[in-house]
């Protein structure tokens, strides 16, 4: 085999500026692309980065945001629950205070109803035992009684001060005598004389007859009115009862 030492001589030329310019014509922009590519890469890999770095940092925000809203939920139910329980127990307080101040009430209530009721059947029965004696002593009848309390007028009269008596049945005064049942006129006389005698003077009596006194025998005048009679009796004790049950 013979070589052709020319040939291989511009082959390989042909070779060297082949070489010299696919490296100057190819490869270096082909390296530049590839550098600039793999410059966009990492400049792609770093916003990458950075991007996952700020979104990883916003979800610890968020979480974080997630961890305070937590917390402020459980305080914010815990206040409610606190401000419940405290409306709660002001609510049962006030229910209690309202419950004791209505049984107070209704206990001062059934109290004055219960003195009331009693205050009245006292009232009551003091009335009917004032009735009964009145009764009774309105069938008591006679010159006997009349007597009686013509002598207990007589007492009254002779009990008052000189000064008054003179003033009382002084001249032109007219004195009323009252009475339960008719004085007779044959009576009449007597009385005036026994009126006058205990006045120490004449004075004019007229007579008048009052049911209601029950029994009696009572001096009106314009300046003195003597009460003798069961009526004034017995309303006065019944004063007395009730003066003493109210005490």
């Amino acid at each position: 085999m013979t070589v052709d030492w020319w040939t291989l001589a511009i082959q390989a030329v042909n070779v060297v500026v082949l070489v010299w310019l696919l490296a100057r014509f190819f490869w270096r922009p082909v390296a530049a692309m590839i550098e600039q590519r793999r410059a966009i890469a990492q400049q792609m890999l770093a916003d990458a980065a950075a991007t996952r770095s700020q979104a990883a940092e916003a979800l610890a925000g968020i979480e974080r945001t997630r961890s305070g809203f937590e917390q402020e939920r459980q305080a914010i139910a815990t206040a409610a629950h606190e401000a419940a329980e405290q409306a709660r127990a002001a609510l049962l307080a006030r229910a209690a205070d309202e419950a004791a101040s209505l049984q107070a009430n209704a206990r001062v209530a059934m109290e004055r109803e219960g003195e009331a009721a009693q205050r009245a059947w006292a009232e009551r029965a003091n009335q009917l035992a004032v009735e009964i004696a009145g009764r009774l002593v309105a069938r008591l009848g006679g010159a006997a009684v009349s007597a009686t309390f013509l002598e207990w007028l007589l007492q009254e009269l002779r009990a008052l001060p000189a000064p008054v008596r003179r003033a009382v049945a002084a001249d032109g005064i007219v004195l009323e005598a009252v009475s339960a049942t008719p004085i007779e006129a044959a009576d009449q006389e007597h009385y005036r004389q026994a009126i006058g005698a205990a006045f120490g003077a004449s004075p004019r009596i007229d007579f008048r007859t009052d049911p209601a006194l029950i029994a009696g025998l009572e001096l009106h005048g314009p300046h003195l009115v003597v009460h003798n009679s069961w009526r004034t009796d017995l309303d006065r004790i019944l004063a007395e009862l009730a003066h003493d049950h109210r005490t």
